[in-house]
């Protein structure tokens, strides 16, 4: 008859390897870091996805995402060509040439019935803007 397998419980085993506390306290850092990198400090924006669609002669169509953590009373908009918070007021007047969304050297216009906005660059190249 084949002898029986015996698990003896050892008083010293344990069922986790032991580690020292340098390792346990690069394991809470590290996931500290994870965590507080996913997060925006308030006031700022990032570009989640950028869509460009060239498909037609002489016309791009360019589609952008931004994930914004803006402080109270402001709201996601466009300041010199980049995503940024913008008073709400703007938004809500759709007064969207005083958020500045054009670059330095463009000049800003208003669209037919405020649904978006032009940029004209110095060489006459314009850059439309419209609220989706």
């Amino acid at each position: 008859m084949a002898p029986a397998l015996r698990l003896n419980k050892r008083k010293d085993a344990s069922p986790w390897p032991r580690m020292s506390s340098t390792f346990w306290a690069v394991i809470l850092l590290t996931s500290l870091l994870i965590i507080y990198c996913g997060q925006l400090a308030a006031g700022t924006c990032e570009i989640v996805m950028l869509d460009r669609d060239s498909s037609q002669p002489r016309r791009t169509i360019a589609r952008q995402t931004a994930r914004c953590a803006c402080k109270k009373g402001q709201i996601a908009g466009t300041t010199r060509a980049m995503p940024a918070c913008v008073d709400a007021s703007i938004v809500r007047t759709k007064q969207w040439c005083e958020m500045v969304p054009c670059l330095d050297d463009e000049g800003c216009d208003l669209l037919i019935k405020e649904t978006g906005w032009t940029c004209t660059q110095p060489g006459g190249r314009v850059k439309t803007t419209t609220e989706e």
